[in-house]
């Protein structure tokens, strides 16, 4: 994996933790006479941690309705309550939020003022799961890097609602109603910095229009997609984690290089209706086949390169990366064949 994805991958996944532990230090020493001074402000159906001032914790709290936010707030925690409504005047002195947890609540799109997201100028994450969203919400804040909207009823993505959100990098639609006519050519127009994209768990046929180029991690799990259009991964060519767990492909719907993606280092197509083993490229790490149709496996056709070739060039030439591959769940017999191991010489872990 080369150095700009591993890069890409600790800015999306390690940022929340390390930026709350940088808050943290720069408060654990705050001096104990401003305490009450922060207490007093504190909304008396939440809770203020003295030693990390920026955050204001209403979480679990039975709340129908959002406190007054005190304009010293980044963090704000509001998951698991009953809250129905996001208007503006709880947030009217909060103009420093980064930070809002509203999952697990009853909001509604209806129960949504209009603009009230669009106006916190300064929020980066977002996180409305688990609630009564029918269509995501609209306009957005423009400096959003992540926007969580899993376990919802949305069926409709408004159109143009992503085209000035150039700094979102995670995008998770998880468990939700789409269908493929959700999803138009310019649905994802204007997100150009997207690394993650989660669309498992909803009811699409087909693969997604228009994918964001830059998209590092591409989750389509537990869909009914059948097909695979040809050089489809052409226009996401940074792609490197590629989920279709769960969906219905079989051999037919594979292009013959479909999968043969220099780019993709994890692929998983378990739970699928594959016979066979499909193409791969030599830099693929990771290959989850499991509960497929798959009778038997061939290591000299599946071999990305050539045995021969691969004999005379060794470790030093261009041998195929493979470390982990599954393919428990098929029809396959042990033991492993000889020319697999021939093959893929940096294999670590086969399970059958």
């Amino acid at each position: 994996m080369n150095l700009k994805v591993y890069i890409g991958l600790l800015l999306l996944f390690l940022v929340n933790s390390a930026w709350t532990r940088t808050v943290r230090q720069v408060y654990d020493d705050l001096d104990p006479e401003h305490w009450s001074h922060y207490t007093s402000e504190c909304p008396q159906e939440c809770f203020c941690p003295p030693s990390f001032p920026n955050a204001l914790y209403c979480d679990n709290k039975g709340l129908k309705e959002i406190p007054a936010i005190p304009a010293r707030i980044w963090y704000l925690y509001l998951q698991n309550n009953q809250i129905e409504t996001l208007s503006e005047k709880p947030f009217v002195n909060a103009t420093h939020l980064r930070w809002i947890n509203l999952n697990k609540n009853k909001i509604t799109n209806n129960g949504i003022e209009s603009g009230v997201l669009s106006k916190m100028k300064r929020l980066l994450y977002l996180f409305l799961e688990e609630n009564e969203l029918e269509e995501v919400p609209a306009p957005l804040p423009v400096g959003l890097e992540q926007l969580r909207l899993a376990r919802n009823k949305i069926s409709r993505i408004p159109e143009g609602v992503f085209s000035n959100l150039e700094n979102l990098t995670m995008l998770d639609l998880h468990q939700n109603s789409l269908l493929d006519s959700a999803f138009q050519s310019d649905t994802f127009q204007g997100l150009n910095n997207l690394m993650q994209l989660n669309i498992a768990k909803n009811s699409l046929k087909k693969m997604p229009l228009s994918i964001p180029a830059n998209t590092l991690q591409l989750f389509l799990d537990n869909n009914s997609i059948e097909v695979i259009p040809d050089n489809y991964f052409s226009a996401i060519p940074k792609v490197t984690f590629l989920r279709l767990n769960y969906n219905k492909l079989s051999d037919d719907g594979i292009p013959p290089n479909g999968f043969n993606v220099s780019s993709i280092l994890d692929l998983q197509l378990s739970h699928n209706q594959l016979t066979k083993i499909p193409p791969i490229n030599a830099h693929l790490e990771h290959l989850h086949l499991d509960h497929n149709k798959i009778k038997s496996v061939n290591g000299t056709q599946i071999c990305p390169v050539s045995i021969a070739l691969e004999e005379d060039y060794g470790y030093y030439g261009n041998i195929p990366r493979l470390r982990y591959l599954r393919l428990d769940g098929n029809e396959i017999q042990p033991p492993i064949p000889l020319d697999i191991m021939i093959c893929f010489r940096l294999l670590q872990a086969v399970v059958i």
